[in-house]
């Protein structure tokens, strides 16, 4: 069970805290939006890993509801992910380093969540 929990609470936080992020990007004015964010390939690159992290997100879940008790991916999800990414990770890293930080970390939760199912 520690195994799944902590395969789960990884890869499930990375992959909040990466789409979170790229929310908050995305929800910026045209004005207030970093440099990297002002062509259209840092867009795009910024929408395909929010849209990648959701994904796993998803898969985290699902693995977390399959290996966990229910009340735990649950709790984690509304409460616990989104709290660790506003009050320590957006902090630390900002919105632009942990989309990249972030994401990277969600796209090789992808074969973890599948390796370990």
């Amino acid at each position: 069970m520690t195994d799944s929990l902590l395969i789960f609470l990884l890869t499930g936080l990375v992959s909040m805290s990466a789409a979170l992020s790229a929310g908050a990007l995305n929800k910026l004015p045209k004005d207030q939006k970093p440099l990297f964010l002002t062509n259209q390939n840092g867009l795009v690159t910024v929408m395909v890993l929010g849209n990648i992290s959701a994904l796993t997100l998803i898969g985290a879940l699902a693995y977390g509801f399959s290996r966990l008790d229910w009340w735990i991916p649950l709790s984690c999800v509304f409460i616990t992910f989104p709290v660790i990414h506003f009050v320590a990770v957006q902090r630390l890293l900002g919105d632009l380093t942990n989309i990249f930080v972030s994401g990277i970390m969600a796209i090789i939760s992808v074969p973890v969540l599948w390796y370990f199912w």
